[in-house]
């Protein structure tokens, strides 16, 4: 349960998110809120990240990312075991980018509370430019297909010009498209708006101990 400051914050930077991709400031927040102070905003900031609404993203200042809205919150399934099948279709490079993915293989279960509507594969990790997000090498990446994705999403981006694919966070600017690895060791690479086409959007992670 969100108190009502929380709540209306939540929907403020949904909504800016939405209109232009590009979080509000903290000052913009305090203005909308009413607050005297930006210390208010980073405490309801604190509590919406601690609640699992919002996630701060490292390494992009101002940078923030929707979770969830009120009502949208996950319920745990009550069968546990209830599996769907879908494609692995192979690895994809968390690091440098390797050849395009081959749309053949084996098929994977996964939980059916990870998954919604739409069209899945899955692929194995490969590298470690993603372990900022927590992605790790050898982690199963449960992707959606879709050729469309919001700034700050863990895309399946293919470089056309390369004929390769990889997994990384878009972000695109009045220069091109952006690809951000979650680890300060690897670069972060721009393409123009022609050079990346959008495979998938990462929706759920599969690790094995």
């Amino acid at each position: 349960m969100l108190t009502q400051k929380q709540h209306d914050l939540l929907i403020f930077i949904d909504k800016r998110l939405k209109k232009n991709s590009i979080s509000p400031s903290y000052d913009e927040m305090k203005d909308a809120l009413g607050l005297a102070s930006k210390s208010g905003i980073h405490r309801l900031i604190t509590a919406l990240e601690e609640r699992g609404f919002i996630r701060r993203l490292p390494h992009r200042a101002r940078a923030l990312e929707i979770l969830q809205l009120p009502g949208q919150e996950v319920a745990k399934p009550e069968v546990a075991n209830d599996t769907v099948s879908i494609p692995l279709v192979g690895k994809i490079a968390a690091g440098v980018p390797i050849a395009a993915l081959e749309q053949s293989g084996p098929r994977i279960g996964i939980p059916d509370g990870m998954i919604g509507r739409g069209e899945h594969f899955a692929l194995e990790v490969a590298g470690e430019s993603m372990t900022g997000a927590g992605i790790l090498d050898g982690d199963i990446a449960v992707i959606r297909k879709s050729n469309t994705a919001r700034n700050n999403q863990i895309v399946v981006a293919y470089v056309v010009d390369n004929e390769e694919a990889t997994l990384k966070r878009l972000y695109k600017t009045s220069d091109g498209i952006e690809l951000i690895a979650e680890n300060p060791d690897f670069p972060t690479r721009t393409y123009g708006p022609d050079q990346v086409e959008v495979q998938g959007i990462m929706v759920g992670l599969i690790r094995k101990y």
